[in-house]
């Protein structure tokens, strides 16, 4: 291949992540990390009493920790000031929780996803995908027929209002809670958006399920949250990819994942992310295995001005087995 020929892929590649839209929001939080914020958007997500206790909670501990210094090959984080960063914002859409129908959504965003290949990708591989644009969900769907074996695969602000009693159990109470490093801590108080998958005793999800995490607007803080459970016996591979385009001011990505594998089953948690250069990725992700099950991790983290990655998993059960696959390229 010519050098001209390598140039032009380059860009071509570029420029499917790269652009950006004009900022279009239902709802947009002031800057910063305060008590009143964390209220405002709880109350605009209407969730209950119990979710903002948490967010308080860890907003107090986030509060109380020290942004830390001495992690083995840290990068410098002295520019990520917390109370520049936009926390929240709503997108411009008609059904809460995500549409139904790819149809319904408004142009701009049908157009950002058909960029990134989401709606080709749905059609021809996956048995579910969702879709999220700045702060929350726009777009989730489900095949029927993993609907009907009672497979559920919603976003996180659905599963809090549908599916209380599992979430309430789970989320941020034994796999990653807020206390486990400041960015936790951030990351439990400021929430929003994410995946959950739930897949009952016995059964394979023999196709992908995929969610892909879009920021657009310049100077914000996406916190999505994944909550994976697989029961007994249970099968299935959870593919997440994440862009954002290049501005000015620094975005930060501070994403939470708890993957929950029960006695025999086998998760596999598939991550592409492809940071502009100004966006500092924070993350931790984390799975418990019980006895005889199998996780997976597989993860590519392109660009970003800065990453840092915490993967880890507790085999709790005899017999429990874990792999990573994990590349990372700067720049």
């Amino acid at each position: 291949m010519s050098s001209e020929q390598n140039h032009l892929q380059e860009t071509d590649t570029e420029a499917r992540f790269e652009f950006k839209k004009e900022e279009s929001s239902a709802f947009e939080a002031e800057k910063g990390l305060t008590e009143e914020t964390i209220r405002v958007i709880s109350e605009d997500k209407d969730e209950p009493e119990w979710m903002l206790e948490r967010r308080l909670r860890a907003l107090r501990q986030f509060q109380e920790m020290p942004m830390p210094t001495d992690w083995p090959g840290q990068p410098d984080l002295s520019e990520v000031e917390i109370d520049e960063i936009v926390p929240y914002i709503r997108p411009d859409i008609e059904t809460r929780g995500g549409a139904e129908n790819w149809e319904d959504l408004p142009e701009e965003i049908q157009d950002t996803f058909d960029k990134l290949g989401i709606p080709e990708a749905e059609k021809n591989a996956l048995s579910g995908v969702g879709a999220q644009y700045e702060s929350e969900i726009v777009y989730q769907n489900m095949q029927e027929r993993w609907e009907e074996k009672g497979v559920i695969f919603c976003d996180m602000d659905k599963a809090v209002q549908e599916h209380e009693e599992l979430v309430r159990e789970y989320f941020m109470t034994k796999c990653v809670p807020p206390s486990d490093n400041k960015f936790a801590a951030l990351h439990g108080a400021i929430w929003s958006g994410g995946s959950f998958v739930y897949v009952p005793e016995d059964t394979t999800v023999d196709m992908p399920v995929q969610a892909y995490f879009r920021m657009n607007s310049e100077g914000m803080g996406q916190f999505e949250h994944t909550l994976i459970i697989a029961e007994e016996n249970s099968e299935v591979h959870y593919i997440e990819g994440c862009s954002a385009p290049k501005y000015s001011a620094f975005n930060l990505h501070s994403g939470g994942v708890e993957v929950f594998v029960k006695e025999n089953a086998h998760v596999q948690y598939s991550t592409v992310q492809n940071w502009s250069k100004n966006t500092y990725n924070l993350n931790t992700k984390r799975a418990i295995a019980e006895k005889d099950a199998t996780m997976e991790w597989v993860s590519g983290s392109m660009g970003s001005k800065a990453t840092m990655l915490y993967p880890s998993t507790i085999l709790k059960g005899p017999g429990a087995t874990d792999n990573h696959i994990t590349i990372a390229f700067a720049g």
